[in-house]
């Protein structure tokens, strides 16, 4: 049976590699609002944290209380206003747009709604992100494509289209775009949250494997309190502010 508590036991893998001196991603001080004047609010207040390579950390915590727009401004997908993150060495206040963009590519997104092409297949749906790197356009995209959809328990599926797949089979099919390009960093918001128990499970469960053959770090914001234990470390957020839970300094339940 899983374990639902905010202090999972800690794994030794996790405990070496938070011990790196490089984080993939560090906050400091970020602070991030929306709209101007009398409508100006603050949605991040003083965050602070560093994410090592190959750490999978969850951020949950009550709805609106800045998890989803932290873990945009981690993506690139808005700009940092103030204070200091920094992704891959990439300083994101101030960062030009093709600076984002270079960035973005480094970073695999999994998002609630899988998002797929309901006119493509799985495997072009997959096939998609290699397309996005020149350096994959002389490569066998479409055998990539199927060997990833095989990772994932969808070989046999490779050619059915969106709509005929279930619910988990669509996030299975949006986990292997997302790291089929083997990206630095996964993130992933609240991707089990349309799933029933068993597929979430399976779908985390697939994400973790792959992240750690690939070395690749996950955040993943979720409020789905079954799948906790998967984490090295659980971050928790309320009212825009960071509370970290570092399982390598937690006793264990």
């Amino acid at each position: 049976m899983h374990s639902t508590s905010l202090h999972p036991t800690p794994r030794t893998d996790a405990i070496n590699r938070v011990s790196s001196p490089l984080p993939v991603i560090s906050a400091h001080h970020l602070n991030h609002h929306f709209g101007e004047g009398e409508l100006r609010k603050q949605a991040l207040f003083d965050i602070n944290l560093d994410i090592h390579a190959g750490e999978i950390v969850i951020m949950t915590g009550p709805s609106g209380s800045g998890k989803t727009t932290l873990l945009a401004l981690m993506g690139g997908l808005r700009s940092a206003q103030e204070g200091s993150l920094t992704i891959l060495g990439q300083e994101l206040k101030g960062a030009s747009k093709q600076q984002l963009t270079q960035l973005r590519c480094n970073i695999g997104y999994i998002f609630q709604a899988h998002n797929l092409l309901t006119f493509l297949t799985a495997k072009q749906n997959v096939r998609m992100s290699l397309e996005l790197h020149d350096q994959m356009l002389d490569q066998d995209m479409d055998g990539i494509a199927t060997a990833m959809l095989e990772a994932v328990g969808l070989g046999h599926r490779a050619d059915y289209y969106a709509d005929s797949l279930s619910g988990g089979q669509k996030q299975r099919v949006a986990i292997a775009r997302a790291l089929i390009s083997h990206p630095k960093i996964v993130l992933a918001d609240e991707p089990t949250a349309a799933l029933d128990k068993k597929s979430g499970r399976d779908v985390v469960e697939i994400m973790q494997k792959l992240a750690k053959e690939q070395g690749c770090t996950i955040v993943l914001v979720t409020h789905d309190n079954r799948i906790l234990d998967i984490a090295d470390r659980i971050v928790y957020m309320e009212d825009g502010r960071l509370v970290d839970y570092d399982l390598a300094t937690t006793a264990v339940d």
